[in-house]
Order: structure tokens, then sequence, then C-alpha cells
């Protein structure tokens, strides 16, 4: 089925057609209970981690800042629910690292309606003074980067912004909370589009959705600014179509230059949660408390999409969906990109999109075997890299040829490689090695 203004669909180069496994794209978006106890960590965003403002018994407010910015690029925390600090200390998560986080009591018999806003007049600002304004509301992107949407925002000097992109592509497998973003806040990220378009100075604006996703299309052209400034390009399910520089190429056939950035050939792309939380947070100087989650995998029983309290420990999140006796591995993200966790204490962040849980048929690893040189992840690779070569120089640590002769910092670890690979070699897992093997060495030198 394919909508009768679409003519052509967009694509890239290359790329996977994996088992999409969507079916929580027809369910709407549902509330998700307060857990007893929320653990929210300062840092979830990249960039410094925010600053405890609060101390350990003092009552907090849902809304209220708990954690104030340090700078630029970094976010404040607000409280997700009206309860008590019950400590300020390290908490595991998805990093693998302890870090610091605020620890609340959810008061039980609180109705936890957002009691704090900081409502502004939102006419007149420039484009510099609005993202400031949107600072406050600690919006982080939600395509999984948590790059601070305000700092994301103002044009690099010397950059001139013509395009807006916003995501809505969303290739993952199982990851559907987009989808319904799409058909269920339309007006949202409208709304957030046009602060958006505000900051970083473009004229115009893409949304990119993918053509299983019809139903979010025609809800988004309902909801488009009569001005024309805004558009929908529906483009191939293909994955990663959803990347930054795919998608960028898809919709404009631009291409960003090796070690530069979008913005250096006039683009700006944010996704369309991003911008459905601005849209509707903004106006209302209301802090980030919340975020839509597909909750989905084999091992759940109640699978669909959630919107969650930031803070909310992975337990209680699957205990209430029901996870299965047989879960043996718990991932957030999408299965391509994301990170298996090693503790179910880890909460929900900013950046957690998806919570995927799987049976141990699901995630068994294969026998590897050597490569046997038939180019399939080279014919895969959206970067058009040579993870052949790359793999075999993996293999004898020859990681600054990987870096000098095979561009190592270009890949974005997508997946695509080891997806095809049909001797199970862990490509992808050998090229982060081998970037945090640099990286370590280029810090400590």
């Amino acid at each position: 089925m394919r909508l009768p203004f679409q003519k052509r669909v967009a694509t890239f180069e290359h790329g996977i057609h994996p088992e999409y496994h969507k079916e929580t794209g027809n369910l709407p978006i549902r509330r998700f209970p307060f857990a007893p106890k929320l653990y929210v960590p300062l840092s979830q965003h990249i960039g410094k981690p925010a600053i405890a403002i609060v101390t350990v018994g003092q009552e907090v407010l849902r809304g209220e800042v708990i954690a104030r910015a340090d700078g630029m690029f970094s976010l404040p925390i607000h409280a997700p629910a009206t309860g008590v600090v019950e400590a300020i200390s390290p908490i595991p998560c998805d990093t693998g690292e302890m870090e610091m986080a605020i620890v609340i009591r959810v008061y039980e018999a609180d109705g936890q309606e957002v009691r704090v806003r900081n409502p502004h007049n939102l006419d007149g600002l420039n484009g510099v003074e609005l993202a400031m304004v949107m600072q406050e509301i600690g919006v982080a992107g939600k395509g999984g980067a948590v790059f601070p949407t305000h700092a994301k925002l103002i044009p690099p000097n010397g950059c001139v912004i013509d395009t807006l992109i916003v995501n809505g592509s969303e290739c993952e497998p199982f990851l559907t909370c987009d989808h319904r973003i799409m058909v269920e806040r339309a007006q949202q990220i409208m709304a957030g589009i046009g602060y958006a378009m505000r900051v970083c100075g473009a004229p115009r604006a893409i949304i990119g959705v993918e053509d299983n996703k019809l139903d979010a299309v025609a809800a988004l052209e309902a909801a488009l600014p009569a001005d024309g400034t805004v558009t929908i390009k529906v483009v191939e399910t293909k994955y990663p179509q959803g990347a930054a520089e795919t998608l960028t190429h898809a919709l404009l056939g631009r291409e960003v230059p090796v070690g530069k950035r979008s913005s250096s050939i006039g683009v700006v792309m944010n996704n369309v949660m991003t911008l459905a939380y601005v849209g509707r947070l903004l106006p209302l100087g209301e802090g980030m408390t919340e975020r839509v989650v597909t909750v989905a995998g084999p091992a759940v029983a109640r699978p669909g999409n959630y919107i969650v309290p930031l803070g909310t420990p992975l337990r209680f999140l699957l205990d209430y969906v029901g996870a299965k006796s047989s879960a043996s591995e718990v991932i957030l993200g999408g299965p391509m990109m994301g990170n298996a966790i090693a503790s179910l204490d880890i909460p929900v962040t900013k950046g957690v999109c998806g919570v995927l849980a799987f049976g141990k048929r699901e995630v068994a690893v294969p026998h590897t075997y050597p490569c046997i040189h038939c180019g399939e992840c080279v014919n895969a690779c959206p970067k058009k890299l040579n993870p052949t070569q790359m793999g075999l120089l993996a293999a004898k640590r020859e990681y600054d040829l990987m870096a000098d002769k095979f561009f190592l910092s270009e890949c974005f670890e997508c997946g695509c490689c080891s997806y095809v690979c049909p001797s199970h070699i862990p490509l992808v897992q050998q090229f982060r090695v081998a970037k945090s093997f640099l990286k370590d060495r280029k810090n400590s030198a």
C-alpha cells in the first residue's frame, strides 16, 4: 500500500532487511505505574552530569528541578514523582559503570500530577534565547544519542542550516514507540518542529517516515502547517534507514564529509519523539519526567508502548509486563545497536527507547568460523566500508591500520556486517574493541 502523493520511495545504498517484529505498532500508548522507588541518574545525556541541588530527607514535587545543568552541554534533572529523597549514591547504569543518582521514595497515596512548572512567554524570543529556555525542560535526544536538544539545534559558527530533518524512520526491529508517537501526537510533533526551526534557523523541515508506517504518515499529513514549510517524505523500510547519514542521503542526496557533522552541509536532524516532547513541554515550562518506551520481545507477556516515569527500575518494569521465566537476556534499545545489560537494577533514563527481553534460544551464540571472503558484509555496509578487511586486521590487533587506511571512525556500529556474515564473525564487536583501545590510548597520552 502506498499513499497517493508518494511517487517514489527514497532510500540509500546497501543495508539489510531483518525480521522487524513491529506488532506493538498497532497498540496504543499506555501509562505505566510508579515504582515504589525511582533511581534518577545525574547523567542522562551526552555532556557534563547535572549537579544535585537536593539533600537526603528532602521532600520533592513532581516536575521540580532536583539537579541543575552544569554548563551549556548539560541538562537539568526534574523529579519524576512526588516523594522524598532517600539517598544520593552510585547505582548501576547501562554503561556498565556505577553513576551517581538521586533515589526518590515515591508517595503512594499522591495523585502524581506535575506540581512544578516554569512557563515563559516564548513570543519574540530569538533562536539562542529560545534554546536557553529549551534547556530548562531537560529534553535530550530520544533516538539513542541523548545529545542535549537545545545544544544540537544551535548552528555552529559559520554554518547555515537550510533543512531540519525529522527522523521518523524507526528502523530497528521491535521498536515502535516513535511510530505510536507519530500516530497519537502529531500536533505536538508539529509544535516541536516549529520551535526547532526557530532555534536552528532552518526555513524548511522534512519528516522521513518508513513505508511500513503509513498510518503515521496519514496522521502527520493531517497536522501539517498550511504554509508548506514542513513536508513528509516516505522512505523505504530498510535497516539502518534511520541513521543520520543514511536518512540525510535518502531525503536530500547529500553526503556528510568524512570527519564532519551534518551541520557542515546545512542539515540538523532530530528524532520525532524528541520534538514531540519539546512541543508538549516547552509551552508549559514543564520538565521532562517520563518518556514512551517500547517493551517487547519473545519473553514479554504483555508487550506494548508505555509512558514510563524516568528512574523506573527495569526489574519493576519487567515484572509488570509479565516477563517470562525463560527470559535470559535484556537489551536496552533495539536488537541491532542496543546493549545487553548485566543488572535489572538499572533504571529507565531519557535515552531508553526500548526494553527487549529474549529467551536462551533467541540469543544463543552460534559457532564462529573463518572468514570465507564472500563479500556479504561489504555489500551490506551502508557506509561502503570494508568490514572483511577490518575484521582480519582486528583479529591481529592492527588497530592503527584500521583507523588510518580503512576509516574505522566512519563505522557507526549498525551491525549490518555481523548480521549477514555466514561465518558468524562478531565484526561490529571487534570494531568496538578497536575504537575503545584507540580512544583509551589517546586519552592516556
